[in-house]
């Protein structure tokens, strides 16, 4: 079957199908790219910069197959990429990334709409799920948030970041194992099982 050609961006039948199909899948990818990223600025960047590379891109891709297995491959290239190249700068911390997580918590207690994901994250019994889940090497982690929050299939993990099949099956076990360790410990320390 022949590809066709990406079309222009200035197509005005492609941006409306973008915006159509790709603009409602906004709120997950932001909640996806806030996992990745655990920071609310970078998430914003990350998702932007996502949307930016599938517009420039969805000339090609093909109507009628996973759009959404197809932005979070995206997101989750993009996240990749942007960690990578951190790797190699310098890390610093200034008052106003402080400031800005701060707002972030006063506007979710003031009230504003979570999305589906993050309402099922916060209902867990205790953040400590949470703590254990980010603390998980991004490899593992990518895996088991793909699965277990967004629900991809194995195969659909393997395209979105790009490994094989069996590559995935043994981050989500590891990642899970990992998870059930840190949760088994928090447990221990609070005397809810005897040693």
């Amino acid at each position: 079957m022949a590809r066709r050609p990406p079309a222009p961006p200035d197509d005005p039948a492609l941006k409306e199908r973008f915006e159509r199909e790709a603009l409602p899948l906004l709120p997950n990818l932001y909640s996806a790219a806030l996992r990745m990223t655990r920071n609310p600025a970078d998430a914003e960047d990350l998702v932007q910069e996502t949307y930016l590379r599938a517009f420039r891109g969805f000339g090609g891709f093909e109507e009628g197959t996973n759009l959404r297995a197809w932005m979070y491959r995206i997101l989750t290239n993009t996240f990749i990429n942007a960690y990578r190249k951190r790797q190699r700068e310098p890390v610093t911390v200034t008052d106003e990334d402080v400031q800005d997580w701060y707002l972030y918590d006063k506007l979710g207690e003031a009230g504003v709409e979570a999305s589906a994901e993050s309402a099922v994250l916060e209902r867990l019994p205790d953040e400590d799920v949470q703590q254990a889940l980010e603390a998980l090497p991004d490899g593992f982690r990518l895996a088991v948030l793909l699965a277990d929050v967004e629900g991809f299939s194995y195969k659909e993990i393997a395209e979105i970041m790009g490994i094989p099949i069996g590559t995935v099956m043994s981050r989500l076990h590891r990642g899970r194992k990992a998870l059930e360790k840190a949760l088994w410990e928090t447990v221990r320390e609070r005397g809810l099982v005897a040693d």
